[in-house]
């Protein structure tokens, strides 16, 4: 490219975006790449305090910004992620549905580590709804060499960084423990809850039932609820280490392999969470998640609803970031709160 005054760029054609800010009305191209200047256009050029511009001069060996920020794009992009038009040298993609946005967190460091390649993304395993933005995607310089292109490109590897994970997860069964809910001595206040949260990811409660404390009674009850082939189980209450807090060793007992009971996330450490033999995953649920708006109930749940099996090691690194402030009023998920 060439740098020319603005007097001397009448009939050159731009090889950039020229933005315009004006404060409270608008932010944004006022002339796009591809642009031929002409006489008329000298005066927007100083009120936007332009006294020289690019003009576009073919290399071989060289990328526009968009021809480069095109490039990138095709990296990351994947099944029900879209593209937005490319402009002043930045494409953002978008949902198009909604699901979890997941990413290839050390595949993106690799590509990012490359000099003048940028892709900034929302954190993995993120919910998202359909036009919610994902990424952000651009080179630094105005032109860039090819080369640095291949370079990010070797990075990434033969697959897209991102993928957009539907919610997969239709159908739960909530068993509800405790002698006094049982007897009718206090009322269940935990199914509401639960119940809510879930229909957020589209997941209807099939069936309930309240039973009393003890290993073998909660067994049965999960042993029952499978004949019924829902696509999740949920048993709250006794899920803590008092002598009559029963439930993990019910649902050990149920069949279930135990991935995790107990996560360094505060509300929620007592969770658990196992899978039986055919991938259905139970999730035994403390009892904060009654009274508390964001715990590890609400950062486990999107990943469980699209079908995404969690290991323990998805458990271990939710210590960084895994306290709630408690903030007054809470903006949860904008904040902090199970961000690793």
């Amino acid at each position: 490219m060439k740098k020319l005054r603005i007097e001397d760029a009448v009939g050159q054609v731009l090889c950039h975006d020229l933005t315009r800010i004006v404060p409270g009305e608008m932010k944004g191209p006022q002339f796009r790449k591809g642009h031929i200047l002409g006489e008329a256009d000298l005066p927007m050029l100083r009120s936007m305090g332009k006294e020289h511009v690019f003009v576009w001069e073919k290399q071989p060996g060289m990328l526009h910004e968009d021809e480069a920020a095109e490039r990138l794009a095709a990296l990351c992009q994947n099944t029900h992620i879209g593209l937005c038009k490319v402009g002043e040298g930045k494409i953002e993609l978008v949902a198009e549905r909604e699901g979890i946005f997941c990413g290839d967190v050390p595949r993106l460091n690799q590509v990012n580590a490359v000099p003048d390649v940028a892709i900034a993304a929302r954190h993995s395993r993120s919910p998202v709804q359909a036009g919610d933005k994902l990424a952000g995607i651009k080179v630094v310089p105005l032109v860039i060499p090819e080369e640095i292109i291949g370079q990010a490109e070797a990075a990434a590897g033969p697959t897209p960084l991102f993928e957009l994970r539907p919610y997969s997860l239709k159908t739960a069964s909530v068993i509800t423990t405790g002698n006094e809910v049982a007897q009718g001595l206090i009322q269940d206040a935990f199914t509401p809850v639960i119940i809510k949260k879930l229909a957020v990811y589209g997941i209807e409660v099939i069936r309930q039932v309240v039973v009393g404390d003890g290993v073998d009674v909660v067994a049965e009850a999960i042993r029952e609820a499978r004949r019924g082939k829902p696509d999740l189980i949920l048993c709250t209450g006794g899920m803590s280490v008092d002598p009559d807090d029963l439930t993990p060793g019910a649902i050990k007992q149920s069949g279930a392999e135990i991935v995790t009971y107990g996560a360094p996330v505060t509300p929620g450490v007592m969770f658990l969470l196992g899978y039986f033999d055919d991938g259905v995953p139970i999730l035994g649920i403390p009892g904060c998640v009654m009274y508390r708006y964001a715990t590890i109930f609400d950062l486990v749940l999107p990943c469980i609803a699209a079908g995404i099996r969690m290991y323990k090691q998805d458990f271990t690194v939710l210590g960084n970031g895994g306290l709630c402030l408690g903030c007054k009023e809470c903006h949860y998920p904008i904040c902090p709160f199970g961000k690793t």
